[in-house]
């Protein structure tokens, strides 16, 4: 199964931002016990690129691993060159998606208008991040679902365990996932991933059925 196939398929991106190389490795561990199957490692947290490395070596083809918070081309090459296997942007920018392409990786730029989501998907973006979300709610992906159905669009920012359901009905193909999910700010410890997997677990359950 291919990258996107994974992406698309299971429709979760569990967003770890801020967290160590040891901590993510920890996080990724129980994401994975509780469904998890994509994660996104933000380029702004601690050593990211080593971080991309050790879970890309422990976890193999188990699970697709990304770099997210990716500015630009060279950030996207460090990150691919790391072995993340899809690039994640909180804007569009059409250098980075070239440069992702050119490394057979999944492209997920981000717009927010109507016309930014057609430019970045005919530029390249394999799957455009509507960001930030919360703002604009299931509504809006409904709405631009009509008129542009072809293009994957994957909400991110106040994505919740109340509004999965909903944003997935109204035709997103995917979900980003933050700190509703991974909070980095709480201490990692036994109690808090035992936690996580259980919290996991609920959002693997409410979206198997889109």
């Amino acid at each position: 199964m291919s990258t996107l196939q994974k992406i698309l398929e299971h429709k979760l991106i569990a967003i770890i931002r801020g967290a160590n190389p040891e901590d993510t490795l920890k996080i990724v561990k129980s994401l994975y016990a509780g469904g998890i199957k994509v994660v996104e490692i933000t380029m702004n947290s601690p050593k990211a690129l080593t971080a991309i490395e050790r879970v890309v070596d422990e976890f193999g083809d188990k699970m697709a691993v990304g770099a997210g918070t990716v500015l630009d081309a060279e950030s996207a090459r460090s990150a691919l060159l790391a072995g993340a296997q899809f690039i994640l942007s909180p804007t569009y920018k059409e250098e980075t998606i070239r440069m992702t392409k050119r490394y057979g990786a999944v492209s997920i730029p981000a717009a927010f208008t109507p016309t930014e989501i057609l430019e970045a998907y005919e530029c390249g973006g394999d799957i455009i991040k509507v960001f930030p979300a919360t703002i604009l709610g299931p509504k809006f992906i409904k709405d631009i679902h009509g008129p542009l159905p072809q293009i994957p669009l994957l909400p991110t920012g106040g994505v919740d365990l109340n509004n999965v359901k909903e944003y997935l009905v109204a035709g997103a193909a995917g979900l980003g996932i933050g700190s509703s999910l991974v909070d980095t700010k709480k201490e990692i410890n036994e109690e808090y991933l035992l936690e996580l997997t259980e919290k996991s677990n609920k959002f693997t359950l409410l979206a198997q059925n889109y």
